[in-house]
Order: structure tokens, then C-alpha cells, then sequence
């Protein structure tokens, strides 16, 4: 043959590869589903796609194999662009053994985990998968040990996000779960370790597979998923403004947008916004949404854990991360979920040299012997151990009350944020004036003639002395009181003043967090 005869058989084979298997690509769409390569060009900007080991075919014997080796081997792997900025992807293709992950396929994955890692640049990874191949036995298993081994290595080196467009059962779960973001798509996908034939011969239970492991199932209730869409298209939309947030690796800063917002807007808004009364909730997302540039954000597990809101925004153009507690849910008191869910924010913008600001209005731990035996200690511990190992620039703007433990754990100036703001409203304090009194003064209170009257007055009394918006001020616990209406402007100069902010943290191995 000539070389214009090889040319032209790689051609033909290449083309058998991206065109071929029209029944398969006809039983996914039927599905609701894209196929790989539909996903990745909406991923990556158009024709920006390299292909890696296209022509990889599998090895294994046995189980009618050797007769079947299509080329990918059921996984599409490369790098391309998103808004110009380099990004790996892997994709299954449902279409070949059901994206079932063998040795050759699972040797792709290595490949541009490893690829991805050495560059320094954000991986995502587009599931649709049936699991491991059954017919190559071990070989698969120890594939999926490959690709756990490289998310723990890649975890806050460089960006790992998951996007579940099938199923993903059994221990290929365990992958999305080590990276930073999972996305789902209501209907079409699911994780469980097992499924609902297990379950059911296992404890009884009858439950579908969605009802098991499905996007509302995880984005609500267990917290798996951080955010979850009704269709593939705004899911990877959706995927593409997170990686426009984020950095390439942890030695970068995020990428600045220019905003026509002005930095020193005032937001008279606000004045109106956050009721005096401690007890009257608002939605703290309209506050967020008032300070941030164009009103925009990204909430993570906007569903799960409502207490407490934690964001991806930018003021004056710069990414921040916003962990804010949220009165319209439970009164934004921390619990179990929420602790851990801050926690895990605060450490994933600490890993991608994310600016913190932290919006306070929490009246304390949540109360109860649910909470105790769930180990609320232990939870509450992981979000104070969060904020204090981490080392980018942080800002606390106490909004209205800060009680007790839970005002220390929201990164208060003792546990090493960089600038510490109050609004006029704020009431920092153990607990609150009323619960205070009963404590303090219950024997005068019990012995008046009137208990009531006498429960007030003192109730008065206790916030003049020690909750007054100046006695956290006047101590150095914050670093001003300020206008509620130039709040943005004054996250905005702080930020600019910590940009060149450098903290060195004592040498080890690595720290022991609760867990």
C-alpha cells in the first residue's frame, strides 16, 4: 500500500469511530440521552477537542470478547478548551458494553487523569456507565482502584468535577465521590453502592432506582450531589460557568472577569432587607445577591443542608467564596449537615486560593438529642477546623446576632480572619439577652413580686451592658461597625488589601481533622 492508501484506511477508520453504531446512538437518544461526543462538544469550545487513544481497543479473552473489540473500548477520552482555558475530559459512551469499565478502558482514564495532573489543569469526567465489565473479572476492579488512587492524588491540586448523565453503581460511585463537584440530571441518572434488586432482597425494601439514588435523592437528602438540572444540555452549561470561577490548579489564582458594576455602588437596599427584630427571618440570598457583582452567583448544594448557603460570586470582578447562615431555614442555626457543609466549602476555596467572606446571623448549634448522638461536636469541629487551617484572605460581615459557639466557629476574629465588619444590629454574645437573664439573674427573678417585670427590666439591662452594637468593637473583636450600604464597597477594599496575603502553615505531613 502507499502512504496515500494508509491515509485514506485511517481515515476510513476514523470515521467508522465517530460516525458509526447508528442504532446504539438511536436507543440513546430515545433514551433522553446525548451520546459522548455530543456531551463533550457541548463541554468544550467548538473544534477545540484532541482525542487521546481513539483507536484503543481491548485485549481480553473469553465470554465471546475476542470477537468484539471496538475501538475507544467504551470511553472517549482528550483535553480541548473552556472559554480558551485548557480542560481534560473523559467520557463513557454508553453505546459500547454499556460503558462498562475494563482494563483497556480503565487504562485510558490513568492516562489522562495522569495527563491532566501534570499539566495542571481542571478534569472532567462525563459518566454513563454500567460498572465494572463482568467478563474481565479482577482486571476491572483494579481499574477503578487506579482512577481512586489518582482523585485522592489530583484532590486539591487541580479541579475535579463529576457529571452523572446514567447510572453509576456499585464502587464506581466512590469516584464522583472524592472529586470536588458532582452534577446529575434529573431522570436519567443515578448512583447507589446497591441497587434496588439488593436492596430489596437484602432488607425488603421496594424502591426505583431514581426513589435509590437519583438527582433530587442526592442533591436533598443525602448531599452527594451539589447541583442537579433537568437536561444534559444546562447541566453542562452549567458545568462551563463553574470552570469560568475556578483556577486551573491550586498554584493560580481564579480567573478575574471585568464587570461594570461599580465597586463602590452602595447598596441602600440592604437597610431594608434584614429585619432589627433577631427573630424575623429574611432570605439571606437577597443580601448576596445585593452585594455581588450584576446580582450573580453560584450556590453549591442549594438544596441540601439550608441552613447555611455557601456560593461562588465575584466582587469587582474577583471570584469569592460566600458562606453565609440563611434565618429563613431554621433560624440558619448550624446543624450536623450544614457544619459539614460549610466545612467543605470553606476547604475547597482554601485549596483553590478562593477568598472567603462569611456573612453571620446564627443564633447557635441546633439543640437536641438527635443532634448530640449524631455527633454535632464532631461536625461543628470540622467547620472550625476548616476556617482556622485556612490560609486565603478572609472577611466576617456579622449582619444582625452572633451567639455563642456557633459566632466563634463562623470565622470570627479568634479563630484568624483577616477583617472582622458588624452592621449597627449586630448582638455578639454567649446567648441571647433573654436566655441570658434566666441564667444570670434567675434567683432575682424568682424572688420579685413581679417575675415578669422583673424578667424584662433585667432583660434590658443585660443587652445595654453587653450587647450593645459597640461592645465587640470596643474590644477589637471587629474591626468596625459600618453602614450596611457600604458593605460592598468595604468587602471590596479589604479583599484588594489581603490579594498579596501570605500565611505559612507549621510543616506536616498533613493535619487530622474530625471526622
Amino acid at each position: 500500500m502507499t502512504m496515500y492508501e494508509r491515509v485514506a484506511e485511517l481515515a476510513r477508520i476514523r470515521g467508522d469511530v465517530l460516525e458509526g453504531m447508528p442504532q446504539a446512538t438511536g436507543a440513546q437518544h430515545a433514551k433522553g440521552k446525548l451520546t459522548a461526543r455530543e456531551r463533550i462538544g457541548l463541554l468544550l469550545d467548538e473544534g477545540s477537542f484532541r482525542e487521546v487513544e481513539q483507536l484503543r481497543r481491548h485485549r481480553a479473552t473469553g465470554f465471546g470478547l475476542e470477537a468484539k473489540r471496538p475501538y475507544t473500548d467504551g470511553v472517549v477520552t482528550g483535553w480541548g478548551t473552556v472559554e480558551g482555558r485548557t480542560v481534560f475530559v473523559y467520557a463513557h459512551d454508553f453505546r459500547v458494553f454499556g460503558g462498562a469499565l475494563g482494563e483497556a478502558h480503565a487504562t485510558k482514564i490513568h492516562k489522562i487523569m495522569d495527563m491532566a495532573i501534570a499539566a495542571g489543569a481542571p478534569l472532567v469526567s462525563l459518566n454513563d456507565g454500567a460498572g465494572a465489565r463482568i467478563q474481565e473479572g479482577v482486571s476491572a476492579l483494579a481499574g477503578y482502584g487506579g482512577i481512586f488512587q489518582r482523585n485522592t492524588r489530583a484532590s486539591g491540586v487541580i479541579p475535579q468535577i463529576s457529571v452523572m448523565l446514567g447510572p453509576c453503581a456499585g464502587g464506581a460511585a466512590y469516584s464522583p465521590a472524592l472529586t470536588d463537584f458532582v452534577f446529575m440530571v434529573r431522570e436519567t441518572s443515578q448512583m447507589f453502592i446497591t441497587g434496588p434488586d439488593v436492596v430489596k432482597a437484602v432488607t425488603g425494601e421496594e424502591i426505583t432506582q431514581n426513589g435509590l439514588g437519583g438527582a433530587d435523592v442526592h442533591a436533598e437528602t443525602s448531599g452527594v450531589a451539589h447541583f442537579a438540572y433537568d437536561d444534559e444540555e444546562t447541566c453542562i452549561a452549567e458545568v462551563r460557568f463553574l470552570l469560568s470561577m475556578l483556577p486551573a490548579n491550586n498554584r493560580e489564582k481564579p480567573p478575574r472577569s471585568a464587570t461594570a458594576d461599580p465597586a463602590d455602588r452602595r447598596c441602600e437596599a440592604l437597610l431594608d432587607l434584614v429585619p432589627l427584630d433577631g427573630s424575623r427571618p429574611y432570605d439571606v440570598r437577597a443580601v448576596i445577591e445585593e452585594l455581588v457583582d450584576d446580582g450573580e452567583h453560584m450556590e453549591v448544594h442549594e438544596r441540601w443542608a439550608t441552613s447555611v448557603i455557601t456560593t461562588l460570586a465575584r466582587l469587582d470582578g474577583e471570584v469569592v467564596g460566600i458562606v453565609a447562615n440563611q434565618p429563613s431555614s431554621f433560624a440558619g442555626v448550624l446543624d450536623i449537615h450544614s457544619s459539614e457543609k460549610a466545612a467543605r466549602f470553606v476547604q475547597l476555596c482554601d485549596a483553590f486560593n478562593v477568598p472567603l467572606v462569611t456573612l453571620v446571623d446564627v443564633p447557635g448549634f441546633l439543640p437536641g438529642v438527635d443532634q448530640e448522638h449524631g455527633g454535632i461536636i464532631r461536625h461543628g469541629a470540622k467547620l472550625l477546623y476548616a476556617y482556622c487551617n485556612a490560609t486565603v484572605p478572609r472577611v466576617q460581615v456579622i449582619l444582625r446576632k452572633a451567639y455563642g459557639g456557633a459566632y466563634i466557629v463562623m470565622d470570627s476574629r479568634s479563630i484568624g480572619t483577616d477583617v472582622s465588619l458588624a452592621w449597627p444590629a449586630n448582638e455578639i454574645a454567649v446567648m441571647g439577652a433573654e436566655g441570658a437573664a434566666n441564667v444570670v439573674f434567675r434567683r432575682r427573678i424568682k424572688a420579685a413580686e413581679d417575675p415578669d417585670a422583673m424578667r424584662d427590666q433585667l432583660v434590658k439591662e443585660y443587652r445595654a451592658e453587653l450587647m450593645h452594637p459597640y461592645y465587640a468593637a470596643e474590644r477589637g473583636l471587629v474591626d468596625d461597625v459600618i453602614d450596611p450600604a457600604d458593605t460592598r464597597s468595604a468587602l471590596i477594599g479589604a479583599l484588594a488589601m489581603l490579594r498579596t496575603k501570605h500565611a505559612d502553615l507549621p510543616s506536616r505531613k498533613h493535619g487530622n481533622p474530625p471526622m
